[in-house]
């Protein structure tokens, strides 16, 4: 029998892992001391419902949204605002949200923040909206893309790509993982909140992303959904990405000329 928690243990097989997250808060500190930074934007009343959104020069072409990591459970927007920079040279404003976690919050709640988010968001930039996230984050923007997605449609009617980077679209594993007492996933939450269970929106446009270097379970559900969703109407790529691991993976979105960037907000000629 498969060890699941072996295969989504992404800090055990990236050595050296358990110092990112101080050097992460750290170098986005620090790019916040110097950027076009607007903070703690409210989108609910919860403590965690709020969004950054980082500023280009001069009118936007558009939102780009980054939506982070922690397997729903860790960390928060100010970890990683210097991710912004790749799109925002290029143009874009981005937007970081925070959302409440797990034990405090199921994931279905998650969701529904996720697109809270971007639909504040929305209303205050114009133009066509690209979505993007990492790992969890990968999970919450792949759900806006679904048949029972919680975003209006005036909203979704902009989104115009989504990367999916890293992404877990099939949560039914981790009912068989320690994580698990954490999330509080039962089987009918597990087969709601995964993306490969439901239909994709109409015009959806969806990229995943993963490193090659990444735990095999990370690849297979880059594949999956791209597969599945192919095969639905939609339009799907996958790119497994060098031999990059589950951290080093999103380091190029901070680049403006780098192929996850252009990927994420470039034109259609951009796209793997």
């Amino acid at each position: 029998m498969r060890d699941w928690d072996a295969a989504f243990n992404n800090m055990a097989h990236v050595e050296g892992s358990g110092a990112l997250p101080a050097f992460w808060a750290a170098r986005a500190a620090e790019y916040r001391a110097t950027a076009p930074v607007e903070e703690d934007i409210p989108y609910g009343d919860h403590p965690r419902e709020r969004f950054d959104l980082v500023w280009p020069e001069g009118p936007p072409k558009g939102l780009a949204v980054f939506v982070h990591g922690g397997y729903w459970m860790r960390l928060d927007k100010s970890f990683w605002t210097d991710f912004a920079e790749g799109a925002r040279v290029q143009g874009w404003a981005v937007c970081l949200p925070s959302y409440t976690l797990a034990p405090e919050a199921r994931i279905g709640v998650m969701t529904g923040q996720i697109a809270r988010a971007v639909m504040v968001a929305a209303g205050r930039v114009d133009g066509p909206i690209r979505l993007s996230g990492h790992s969890a984050g990968g999970h919450l923007v792949s759900r806006m893309l679904c048949d029972d997605s919680p975003l209006d449609e005036a909203t979704l009617a902009r989104i115009s790509h989504t990367l999916s980077i890293s992404g877990l679209h099939d949560l039914r594993p981790l009912l068989q993982t320690k994580m698990n007492e954490t999330l509080h996933l039962d089987t009918v939450e597990a087969a709601r909140e995964s993306a490969v269970l439901h239909m994709p929106r109409p015009r959806t446009n969806l990229t995943t992303w993963a490193g090659g270097g990444e735990l095999p379970e990370f690849i297979r559900q880059a594949r999956l959904l791209a597969m599945m969703w192919d095969g639905l109407g939609a339009r799907t790529r996958c790119r497994i990405d060098g031999s990059h691991n589950h951290f080093t993976v999103i380091e190029g979105l901070k680049d403006p000329t780098s192929p996850i960037t252009k990927s994420l907000i470039g034109s259609k000629e951009d796209m793997p």
